[in-house]
């Protein structure tokens, strides 16, 4: 028995401390199981599998905004650190795909900061939840974060910043429901910790309840529209047909 970072390490011919990153990246795979935990004993003989992640693509880019297509499983602020002069004018978690934006210069960055601030900015998710989801649902409930080590966040009448999300279904496979999202507030886990709110975790989040097995949690930026500009995510794989 030895740690699983160690025994990646070794098969790979990597760093430890590399190793660990991929773990930590969701990427780690033995047979169909996600290695969660870079620190568990993993017998000797373990054969590990790691996921590769999808290219990260430009889906527009002129003077003032670039259009990223962002993969799951990749970090947001990465991505910025690979554009230099480029800023994140919001960010996505590490397992959602889709659309991401950044500024190319002060003032712009400025003025679309501003947007987001004022809710100005259209923003429309896909995702695959638990439950039979048959009619539109619109959730009002206030989220308060709590970002001591990994941000956390929860419905909190007293202390929660307002929320609003509007969820539509789309498409129904046995239990499990594909549904459009519209947010017109930003709030950390906004999407996931609302639809867990009203018994509809999405699939493979399991910080928020979600009892399905996935490669990652199935959320997806299909869309944004800010000032003048819209740019729209091809759906993935995973999210277009969930089996």
């Amino acid at each position: 028995m030895d740690k699983a970072y160690k025994l990646l390490a070794k098969q790979e011919r990597i760093s430890n401390n590399k190793a660990k990153q991929i773990i930590d990246r969701g990427l780690v795979f033995v047979e169909d199981k996600k290695v969660k935990i870079a620190r568990a004993d993993l017998p000797d003989d373990t054969r590990f599998r790691i996921e590769e992640t999808a290219d990260v693509k430009i889906l527009y880019q002129d003077e003032n905004i670039i259009a990223i297509n962002k993969p799951a499983q990749v970090d947001s602020y990465d991505i910025q650190d690979a554009i230099e002069g480029a800023e994140l004018l919001h960010r996505l978690d590490r397992d959602t795909s889709g659309v991401l934006l950044l500024g190319c210069n002060k003032e712009f960055i400025d003025d679309a900061i501003n947007e987001f601030k004022n809710r100005r900015v259209k923003k429309e998710y896909l995702a695959w939840v638990e439950g039979v989801i048959f009619e539109e649902i619109e959730i009002e409930a206030p989220i308060h974060t709590i970002k001591k080590g990994k941000a956390f966040s929860r419905i909190d009448e007293l202390r929660g910043k307002k929320a609003y999300t509007k969820v539509k279904p789309l498409e129904i496979q046995g239990k499990k429901s594909k549904v459009a999202i519209e947010i017109k507030t930003g709030r950390t886990h906004q999407i996931r910790v609302h639809l867990s709110s009203i018994g509809h975790p999405v699939l493979g989040d399991e910080q928020y309840g979600s009892r399905t097995q996935t490669k990652r949690v199935l959320l997806h930026s299909q869309r944004m529209a800010i000032f003048d500009y819209s740019f729209e995510a091809p759906e993935p794989k995973d999210i277009l047909r969930y089996k």
